[in-house]
């Protein structure tokens, strides 16, 4: 499979081909969340409470003995022992008193949130308690006190209340792909290898025509000064400035100005700036620009010949094969975009008609996760400082909300529905996307040579799943248009 640029007007997204993500918390819901904490030996003797404070608050009050600490305490204070040093002794050597008293209150500490958490842990999974947070943990009780007492706050998963599906309405479109497609797509491909050449001279390719004047597509080379009241303002010269016609880079003012110019040839003329243009020093006034056209060059695109296929990395089968890797590409981000499109509608419908409580905790943690995101792709793009970029992280917390939300409802179904992604339904997700590629077996290898990667992937079936199913209930309207419809739609 030969490696070709993607296909046009569906967005650069290779995973998804638009962009459009849902939320990839429901894996981490459906398993709970894993949370480690130290192991003690020793019977556990402890009273407990676990009191409602609304909502998906809850407090767990425990209760152990200190006596229970007291061979774990020896053991840690003698492993401090060991290294700790001391004036006038050998290390190793520091009599006991000396080590309780430097490290006795710490080493109390320790353990007794050790303690407190093991026994959180070990009486929530008792209880079967589905856990949406860490605790919080609190002591109530003096270090020394016989009776330790701690209270641990703490969210729990919500019950999640399935709506009634079969009352939901979606569109799901449907798009052909013609020849018209594929030509406007090589006109893509082909403008990606446009080079220019000047007007009136003769070369390989010609000279471009008897007109030599500034047309549509030239490239022109021009100078320009603008001046505001008779004075030039900052960013109003350039030398040597170019730029496309019918590019729209340029206000359309000064397009219309330099159409029908040749080399050598001055022009001048008002502009009017607009009152939201992005100078905020000359937005809503009127400058007068003259420019000087140094040079006009239209644009040489290349042939459809089995030559531009190669260029393609098409080695074999020239334009024909080339027209039929084209199409596979379209095929592709078509199927990707409707996919999207589709899923985007369902999640909408799916906070519609679920109802549920939001765990605050794991708001906040994806907020964090959305923070480290966006510094990370900072530092990806070469910003300066962007490692300490300070991001706040109010600004996600409505992506957050929306993002832990579906999760938690995706999640419930996936358990509810036997939703899981299978083994046989990741390796044909991944064969798909490697098939873009020119070396698919490689693409392979890299994808389950990391978890992280595997998951995202499994993610992606899972919702898949969680679609279909929806899809398989809901009122489910086909709709079909053209890819340049398709391509316009958010």
């Amino acid at each position: 499979m030969a490696k070709l640029v993607d296909a046009p007007g569906l967005g650069p997204d290779a995973r998804n081909g638009v962009g459009v993500r849902v939320p990839l918390l429901a894996p981490q819901v459906l398993l709970g969340l894993d949370f480690t904490y130290p192991v003690f030996n020793e019977e556990m003797r402890m009273a407990l409470q676990i009191e409602n404070l609304g909502s998906l608050d809850r407090k767990m009050t425990l209760e152990f003995a200190r006596a229970d600490l007291a061979k774990a305490r020896d053991a840690r204070l003698a492993q401090f022992g060991k290294t700790m040093k001391m004036a006038g002794f050998r290390p190793g050597k520091v009599p006991k008193n000396m080590v309780e008293k430097q490290y006795g209150m710490q080493v109390d500490f320790e353990l007794q949130y050790d303690k407190a958490s093991e026994l959180f842990y070990e009486q929530s999974k008792k209880e079967g308690i589905p856990l949406a947070s860490q605790p919080r943990l609190e002591p109530k009780s003096d270090l020394s006190a016989d009776k330790i007492v701690f209270d641990a706050f703490f969210e729990v998963l919500p019950e999640v209340k399935i709506g009634d599906f079969s009352k939901a309405e979606v569109t799901k479109y449907t798009t052909d792909i013609g020849e018209a497609e594929i030509d406007r797509a090589l006109d893509v491909l082909r403008k990606q290898q446009v080079h220019y050449h000047p007007r009136g001279e003769a070369g390989a390719h010609g000279d471009g025509g008897a007109n030599t004047a500034a047309q549509a597509g030239d490239q022109v080379v021009i100078d320009f000064v603008g001046k505001i009241d008779g004075v030039e303002f900052a960013g109003g010269k350039a030398e040597n400035f170019e730029y496309v016609l019918g590019e729209g880079r340029m206000l359309p003012e000064f397009e219309a100005a330099t159409l029908g110019l040749k080399a050598g040839e001055s022009k001048s003329f008002p502009l009017s700036f607009p009152a939201d243009y992005h100078g905020k020093d000359v937005a809503g006034k009127t400058a007068e620009f003259t420019i000087t056209v140094k040079s006009v060059n239209w644009a040489h695109l290349p042939a459809v010949d089995d030559a531009f296929a190669l260029s393609l990395g098409v080695t074999e089968g020239g334009v024909a094969k080339m027209r039929e890797e084209v199409k596979q590409n379209l095929d592709r981000e078509v199927k990707r975009r409707i996919t999207s499109l589709l899923k985007s509608e369902v999640m909408d419908k799916l906070n519609e008609l679920c109802e549920l409580d939001v765990p605050k905790s794991l708001v906040a943690s994806e907020q964090e996760r959305l923070v480290e995101g966006a510094r990370q792709d900072l530092m990806q793009r070469g910003v300066p400082n962007a490692k300490d970029a300070p991001i706040p992280a109010e600004i996600f917390a409505e992506q957050a909300m929306k993002r832990v939300r579906l999760g938690l409802i995706l999640g419930d179904l996936v358990k509810q529905n036997n939703l899981a992604a299978t083994a046989d339904q990741i390796k044909a997700e991944i064969d798909e996307q490697a098939a873009t590629y020119e070396d698919p077996k490689e693409v392979v290898r890299w994808f389950y040579s990391n978890p992280s990667r595997l998951k995202d992937i499994e993610n992606l079936v899972l919702e898949d799943n969680v679609i279909k199913h929806f899809t398989s209930l809901a009122k489910v309207s086909d709709k079909a248009i053209s890819f340049e419809e398709l391509s316009k739609l958010n």
